[in-house]
């Protein structure tokens, strides 16, 4: 195998999020057809917000890997996004107000000790993979954003027609997300394409990409697997 062209590289890469992408999982699938019970969309917001309380502590291992002061200035843009900025609240506030209209407090999303150990199994791992791998790999493994935008347009249609005990205020984290990540995308691609010039580090890339959407992956399992049993 030779080194991919940067159009060839990307189909890659787009093709290994076709089909190992968390919106495939099963508990996904039953969220968007309508299927979750309260308790069980509740553990997902509960759980999943363990995963977003950790993306800046991983932004942040990122950022001082990064060995250009324009790449990191952009990426600096990611940590304020979810931790906010004067004038801003940001991705976690957004996410506690989601935890609030499903019927969870501040404390008890960041009550760390309850998160399922699944969750903190995965999500430790994908933070401490972007604290040890090369820069280029820990950004390749962000490249899932690349296949969420979709999924966030679904989730605000499908979570307002069917879970309308959700108040709309709720879902701000997912509209917000949806102007910020174009940027995001654009600068993950370009570090990624431009950066991966051997054989090498493209296949580097590409399994870093496949063990993001293993924890991804793995974090719906530990939900499904805790929650379904309950409901």
């Amino acid at each position: 195998m030779s080194v991919r062209s940067a159009e060839e590289f990307e189909a890659y890469l787009r093709s290994i999020g076709e089909k190992r992408y968390h919106h495939l999982h099963p508990f996904n699938e039953r969220m968007h057809a309508g299927e979750l019970s309260e308790a069980e969309f509740r553990g997902w917001v509960r759980n999943r917000f363990y995963y977003q309380m950790n993306l800046p502590k991983k932004d942040a291992f990122i950022l001082t890997k990064l060995p250009g002061r324009d790449d990191r200035r952009r990426w600096i843009t990611r940590i304020t996004d979810h931790d906010g900025r004067t004038g801003d609240e940001g991705g976690l506030e957004k996410w506690v107000r989601l935890g609030k209209e499903v019927g969870l407090s501040r404390e008890e999303l960041y009550d760390v000790d309850t998160v399922l150990p699944g969750v903190r199994f995965a999500v430790d791992a994908y933070v401490d993979f972007c604290r040890q791998k090369p820069w280029l790999e820990a950004v390749a493994s962000a490249l899932t954003e690349l296949f969420a935008p979709g999924l966030l347009s679904r989730r605000i249609t499908d979570v307002q027609r069917h879970y309308p005990w959700i108040a709309a205020e709720g879902l701000e984290y997912f509209r917000a997300r949806l102007t910020q990540q174009p940027k995001d995308i654009a600068h993950l691609l370009e570090l990624v394409i431009e950066n991966a010039k051997t054989e090498e580090q493209q296949e580097a890339c590409a399994r870093a990409l496949e063990f993001k959407c293993d924890v991804l992956w793995s974090l719906l399992d530990a939900v499904e697997l805790a929650y379904r049993k309950s409901s």
